[in-house]
């Protein structure tokens, strides 16, 4: 059922609340525009390997429970439960609005991430095709890409992607944080299969393109189990990289978590719960840097242990997202762009 009852956890922007008195009326999709005069996002989070991104839609239909983007609508008035997932925003100028930036003297061809918040593939961008714009306009001038997704949607755009690598530095990576197919459904109800996922892997590798895995978020109790597993799947699959980001849970996503945790997977979620609190100091969330993407303790420690020596054990790389640059290991931190900025036409060619 594509459809759910409207459940928001309370907006601590706004100044009304709303209560049903009956039952909630179902969560129907409604699509919004957003006539953003910019594209590109900067962030300075020491976190993150990157400082740009484009994000063609705000919300996802995916709905995954755990999703750490769910707060951002709240700055728009909605709600970080449903709201996310069924008032989605598109940003129909965002391939215009790409092209103008890299036309500006100040851009220098760094390293642009689709997306940083919401799936860049998700269901919209079938009939909307912003994402595969943005690509395209990436491919006109030559810069580096690095796509991060859970959709199968991608590979329609295997023919940009490999035009793309071709001139420039491209990485996919795909999220797989649960392999067995029950626990994903009740946590991502609306994303493709782990193994559907994984053969996106496949394709994506078989295409000649660089693809790696994203166990992100390890859901502690409930995805490093699974860990092992997609690791191999992943080394199978063609990935040449792996990541991991432990589970985080800001503002409203907590009580959206839990509750859908409860209600899906009743006899897992204190032991879920459990090892969240373990790894964050007794609380659901810590948001220091440099703690929030790995946890802290026992638990933790034991967990990145198992993905790194499975990772070495398969031949992957890791991929660190809290180091510069996002670097993988064994590879520069820095590289030199490709970025080039084509002759407009009409305009005499500049003499080298």
């Amino acid at each position: 059922m594509l459809s759910r009852p409207v459940a928001n956890p309370p907006n601590p922007w706004a100044t009304t609340e709303v209560d049903y008195l009956g039952e909630a009326p179902d969560a129907k999709l409604e699509v919004y525009v957003d006539h953003t005069r910019q594209i590109l996002a900067r962030n300075d989070s020491p976190d993150l390997g990157f400082s740009y991104s484009v994000n063609p839609y705000r919300g996802c239909f995916h709905a995954c429970a755990y999703c750490y983007a769910r707060p951002t609508h709240e700055y728009l008035s909605f709600g970080a439960g449903t709201d996310f997932e069924r008032k989605l925003v598109v940003k129909p100028e965002a391939p215009a609005l790409l092209r103008e930036a890299f036309e500006k003297r100040s851009w220098r061809g760094e390293l642009v991430v689709m997306s940083g918040v919401t799936d860049c593939y998700q269901p919209l961008e079938a009939s909307y095709r912003l994402t595969r714009g943005c690509l395209e306009v990436c491919a006109e001038y030559r810069n580096p890409v690095s796509i991060i997704t859970k959709a199968p949607l991608v590979e329609r755009d295997l023919d940009v992607l490999t035009r793309l690598a071709a001139v420039a530095d491209l990485s996919v990576s795909v999220s797989i944080p649960l392999w067995d197919e029950a626990k994903a459904r009740a946590m991502e109800p609306f994303v493709a299969t782990p193994q559907r996922r994984m053969r996106t892997v496949e394709r994506l590798a078989a295409a000649g393109l660089r693809v790696g895995v994203n166990v992100a978020p390890m859901i502690p109790g409930l995805g490093d189990e699974d860990m092992p597993d997609i690791l191999a799947a992943a080394r199978a699959a063609g990935a040449r990289d792996a990541g991991m980001v432990f589970l985080r849970l800001p503002g409203s996503v907590a009580e959206v978590f839990e509750s859908r945790l409860r209600a899906a997977l009743p006899l897992r979620a204190e032991k879920v719960l459990a090892r969240v609190r373990e790894a964050r100091g007794g609380a659901l969330y810590d948001a220091r840097f440099g703690v929030r993407g790995r946890g802290e303790g026992e638990y933790a420690a034991q967990t990145w242990a198992l993905f790194e020596a499975t990772c070495k054990k398969l031949g992957l790389g890791v991929y660190r997202m809290n180091t510069a640059e996002g670097s993988r290991e064994g590879e520069a931190a820095e590289r030199p762009t490709s970025f080039v900025r084509p002759p407009r036409r009409g305009t005499q060619l500049r003499l080298l």
